[in-house]
Order: C-alpha cells, then structure tokens, then sequence
C-alpha cells in the first residue's frame, strides 16, 4: 500500500528560498537600558531587531535553535485590507508560501517543550490549521483559543453580510511532552457543602464484600451549607464516572437495578471506600419511578487535608471575551496602532499558560511592541523583529516608558510593575555578496574586517569568537577545530607560518581572497577562496521576503490558455 501523505497543496509551494544568514549589527544609539538596576530580576539581554522577519529569523537560527519557550505571532491576516502600518493584501499562494517558510524556522527556534501561538481570523485560520499540522505535526496541536475582539454592536462596516466577532490562536507545541501551565486554583472546601444526618439506624448488609447500611427515606436528611474540610461533595454517579473511579464502579456493578429490593429514594452508607478522612461513603438511590440515576457524596481527599501547599488546577479556556480590552487598547503603552493592536491582557494570558519567569518569548511581527511590553513586565526575556518605520515611532518609545516605569497602563498594575531591565536594538546587516557592474559577485564594500569574519563564521557554521591572543582564530566549530576569514592573497609563506602555529593538534579553516599554493598542501589547513567558496550557500542580495504581493509573477491556469489583457491573481 503507498502511503500518501496528507497535505496543503498551493502554487510555488515547491519553491524554497536559499535565505542569507545575516549577521546583526548593534545600533548603541537606540539600544536603552533602566539608569539603575530596580530588582535583581532585571533583564537586560533582550533583542528588538529591525529588518525583514524572515531575514531576522535565519540570523537568529544558529544562536537561539532549541532556546524559545514562547512564540506568539500575529502576521497579517490576508484580508484584502489596506492597513495603516501593513500591507495586509497578499495573494493567497504566496501568503501560504511565506507562512511555511517563516513557520519552519519559528519551529527549529523552539525548545523541545516550547509552544507556538499563532493569531488569526477566518479569512486565513482554516489554511493555517493545515499548514501549522505539517510544519509542527498534527499530533503536536494543542487548541484553538478563541476570543471575542468586538462587541456584536459594533459595526465595521455597514456593507458587511457578517459581522467579525471572533479570532483564533492556534496552538501547538514543539514536541510531545510540553505542558503549559494550567489555571491555579486556590485550595477552597466551597464543594464541600453537604452534610447528611442520620436519623435512624438503618438496616445493614453485605455489598461487594463490604458493610453497607441502608436508610431508607425519612430516616435521613441532607443538608446544604456552608463548604468546610468535614462537608461532603455530591457528586452524580453516571457517564463516564461509573467507570472512573472506585464510587462510580461500586454503583454500577452493585446499585443499579436495587431499587426494586430496596425502593425509592434510600440512603446507602458503604464503609471501607474512598481516599478521604471518613471510612465510609454515602450512596443515593433513584429518587421516583423509571429513574436509573443516583448521586455519591465525597468528602475532602486526605491529600489536600495534609497538604496546605497543594495546588489544584483547572483546564485552559478555550474562550476569552476580551471585546472590552480592544477596545480599550488603543493607547495602551502611549502609543496609537489602529487596525491590529493586541491589548497587554491577551499576551498576559499567552505568556502565563505557555511560559515561565526568566523564560525567552519570540514574536517576528512586532506590530506595536505588546508582546515585549508584557513579556519585560512578567519577567520573560524576549526577541521582537519589526520591519515597519513603526518600529522606531512605536515600539522603542513603548519600551522606554516600560523600562522608565512610566508606563503603567496594560497589565502593570496587576503585576506591579516599577520599571528596570532593558533592550539592545539590532538591524541587519546587508548582503555579504553584491555585484559589481559587470555583474560579477563581490565582498560587499560596507563590510569591515570585523564584520566579514562573523559573517563567514555564520555562512560555515562556525561560532564567532574571535580570540585576543590568536590573530588567526576568529571562531571554533569544535574544541579543536577553528576559522580564520581575510580578504587578503596569501602566500605559501604565510600559510605556512600560520599552519605551524596551528599545529598539529588542531585543524584550521582559511577563507581567504586569494592564496598562492595547492588548496591540500598543508595537513591541518583547508583553504578555500572569497568569495567564490560562499557563492552556492544562499541568494543574494535579496533583502525583502515581507508579506508582499507587488511582485508576485502571474500565474496561467493549467491547460487554458489566458487572455493576457484578462491576467489575474490567483
């Protein structure tokens, strides 16, 4: 039998892009950070990084693979909309294309027990599902989280047949195993709230090999009232109960059907059964003619009695009515971002379920610079990539206010935020190869030394580190194995100069402009030639992989010829 894999299938879906691995140059000028430290909490290593996000995301892969915890996305939802700061029309295909190749990557940046959370609409939501199945595996799909961005009264748009109450966030985790935080409840007895009192002393039997006292009605009372550690929980024993525990099997198997011995309406006592302080737990019987169900009361499990720390914990909603907060979002951070502003109370609930203090979070659509906002206030380092102007006029004023601890809108007084840490403000480097006008690939001229040694490093898979004792050593692959980068023609003198310093123990990696001798003339050497040797590793010069449909080749429906004068889009 083939076995046929199950797929989203779209045009170009088979082309790749070979991505330049960019190096990231620091700006000081926009890098800020707090004048003092606030706590010993404070972080200050996070990253907001300016360029194309694909780009961004390739610079980040050799460093940060395997270091995420927490991604939350919000691409632009490809709803044929001009936004103010996005351009959100992008034709189908490629706006699928450009999802894939961002989402394997966000993957790979991932740790094995990290979560992805992936904000959508309809317009997009259902295609991205598939995708997000293929990229992360089905079986890593967690949930949908739905919530309410508006109010039903609030009109987008007369003309509109349907009205946009709803997004999704998709979430899935990197691998099996990965357990996001459930919601925390306080250690309560307010369940425990009935108490039954036993006005007779019944007639005993044997059920199951245990002791039961049957009452029949009128010989007892149950009482509701206040929840304490001596009350009992009711509990109806039926569905999947009945197979559950040792209650719900003891019902079954020795209840059902004894109301025609027994009649309506007892109380049955069974002794030797159940984790909590009483050793015995009572059973109710139908209540009138033709019922089969019945109800057992639990009392306070031994364990959370002992325990005064225990935690309990309750599932994650998968519904947020959350229509007031974007509303209210606006100027959250003192900045206006309209069409796409994500209020701080959604990424706060992001972040809790799906990461912990001191945990990296990743968003590579900045947007407004929300998930840094929250992510600094709770105490999460993070990454934000932006491509936008509004990187500069939004987010980095945003930030300065958090780490200022003047913003204190959002979620900052819930969390008690005072300000501290702070950020270093990246941008990416340019192509490492042009081409000269004759068309011939060349070491880009805004290169310096520094610049080209890292940047080579990153293309070979070396770590840059440049030694302060070895001039030949600009970055290690291995404890023993290391890389020298220069632009420089080298002579069979000076690589043999270089080679004894290496050694013999060792093994050297020569990328250079040009060298005089045979490339395996030294045994701890590999020479190889700039640029000529980094040519095949990736597309040049191509600095724009954003969302965008401007230059998306028309496509030619297949077996039809097309009209060129009626060309679509499709």
């Amino acid at each position: 039998m083939s076995k046929t894999k199950l797929e989203l299938t779209w045009i170009g879906k088979d082309k790749r892009p070979k991505l330049e691995p960019r190096i990231l140059l620091e700006d000081p000028e926009l890098s800020y950070h707090a004048s003092q430290k606030v706590s010993e909490n404070d972080i200050f290593d996070n990253k907001l990084i300016f360029g194309d996000n694909l780009l961004a995301l390739k610079a980040l892969e050799q460093e940060y693979t395997g270091k995420v915890k927490c991604i939350y996305i919000d691409p632009p939802y490809n709803t044929g909309n001009a936004f103010e700061h996005y351009d959100d029309a992008v034709e189908h295909s490629l706006w699928l294309s450009l999802m894939r190749d961002r989402l394997i990557i966000l993957r790979n940046l991932l740790k094995s027990d990290g979560f992805i959370c992936c904000h959508i609409d309809d317009s997009e939501g259902h295609y991205l599902k598939v995708l997000m199945d293929e990229v992360f595996g089905r079986s890593n799909y967690l949930s949908t989280m739905y919530v309410q961005v508006r109010y039903a009264d609030k009109t987008l748009k007369q003309d509109m047949s349907f009205h946009k109450q709803i997004e999704q966030i998709h979430v899935y985790r990197k691998d099996w195993g990965a357990k996001p935080n459930l919601n925390i409840k306080q250690k309560s007895f307010d369940k425990f709230n009935f108490y039954i009192k036993e006005n007779g002393k019944g007639r005993e039997i044997t059920l199951g090999g245990k002791r039961v006292v049957i009452f029949n009605k009128g010989d007892y009372e149950i009482v509701k009232g206040e929840g304490s550690e001596d009350g009992l929980k009711e509990i109806w024993a039926t569905g999947s109960i009945l197979d559950g525990n040792s209650s719900g099997r003891f019902f079954r198997d020795y209840f059902n059907g004894r109301v025609e011995e027994d009649g309506l309406g007892v109380l049955y006592k069974v002794y030797g059964i159940g984790d909590d302080k009483f050793d015995y737990r009572y059973f109710t019987g139908p209540q009138r003619a033709g019922a089969t169900k019945g109800k057992y009361f639990q009392g306070v499990p031994l364990k959370q009695l002992e325990d005064e720390d225990l935690v309990q914990t309750t599932p994650i909603e998968n519904f947020y009515d959350l229509a007031g907060s974007f509303g209210n979002c606006r100027h959250e951070g003192g900045v206006d971002f309209r069409s796409g502003k994500k209020p701080e109370k959604l990424i706060e609930i992001v972040l809790r379920h799906f990461s912990n203090h001191g945990d990296l979070v990743l968003d590579s659509f900045g947007g407004s610079g929300s998930t840094g906002a929250v992510a600094h206030k709770m105490g999460r380092r993070w990454i934000m990539v932006e491509l936008g102007e509004h990187c500069h006029t939004h987010i980095i004023p945003r930030l300065q206010k958090v780490i200022d601890g003047e913003d204190q809108g959002g979620i900052s007084k819930s969390v008690n935020w005072q300000g501290g840490g702070g950020f270093r403000y990246y941008k990416l480097a340019p192509s490492l190869i042009e081409y000269d006008r004759f068309g011939q690939p060349v070491i880009n001229k805004e290169f310096n030394a520094e610049m080209l040694a890292e940047a080579v490093c990153k293309l070979e898979g070396f770590t840059y580190a440049p030694s302060d004792t070895l001039w030949w050593q600009h970055g290690y692959s291995t404890e023993t194995d290391f890389i020298y980068v220069t632009t420089q023609n080298l002579s069979v003198e000076q690589l043999e100069q270089i080679s004894e310093e290496v050694g013999s123990d060792k093994t050297l990696l020569v990328m250079c402009g040009a060298f005089r001798c045979k490339a395996d003339r030294f045994a701890n050497l590999t020479i190889k030639k700039l640029p000529k040797a980094v040519l095949k590793h990736c597309e040049w010069a191509h600095d724009d992989y954003s969302l965008n449909v401007q230059n998306l080749p028309m496509a030619q429906k297949e077996n039809e010829q097309q009209d060129p004068e009626q060309e679509d889009l499709f």
